[in-house]
């Protein structure tokens, strides 16, 4: 039988695996934004929107998305750009975990409404089929934000041990 303690650890390597996995998504969805132009200053960024706009947007979000986000599209895609790739930094290297997990969970959150709308006639759990690819990871996000995800393979937790070892 395995111990309470045994469990604990093989968990936060588990969450630690799945934080790191998490990260390398963001690092991947970030860089590409970053180091090339087409999204952040080639309107990229605001065909998303539109799409958005086009194809299922909660009402709520409808009138932010056209009457704040577009006439501000340019700044707010380098915000989206660096900011995935700080979220992913963030969870990959285990470096500001809950930050990096409470921006990521907002900004699912923040996509799930403005694009997974199933329209006022769906029932109630076509609310959540519409928008599974958001919520999965906004429940990570709010695992990393709430659980111990940066015990191990994480920089603060190699600070924090090396830290108690001297004293």
């Amino acid at each position: 039988m395995q111990s309470a303690q045994e469990s604990a650890d093989r968990n936060a390597w588990v969450l630690a695996g799945l934080r790191i996995a998490v990260g390398a998504l963001f690092l991947i969805f970030g860089e590409y934004k970053v180091f090339g132009t087409q999204f952040t200053l080639g309107g990229g960024f605001q065909s998303w929107i539109n799409r958005f706009l086009a194809g299922g947007t909660y009402p709520l979000m409808a009138p932010v998305l056209r009457g704040f986000i577009l006439p501000h599209g340019t700044p707010i895609a380098f915000l989206v750009a660096y900011g995935e790739l700080a979220i992913g930094l963030g969870l990959v290297l285990g470096v500001l975990v809950r930050a990096a997990s409470l921006f990521g969970l907002l900004f699912m959150l923040a996509l799930l409404f403005s694009s997974d709308y199933p329209g006022p006639q769906a029932a109630f759990w076509q609310y959540f089929g519409a928008a599974l690819d958001h919520l999965a990871l906004a429940f990570c996000f709010a695992a990393f934000l709430f659980g111990d995800a940066d015990r191990v393979c994480s920089l603060r937790g190699s600070i924090l041990r090396a830290r108690s070892a001297r004293h």
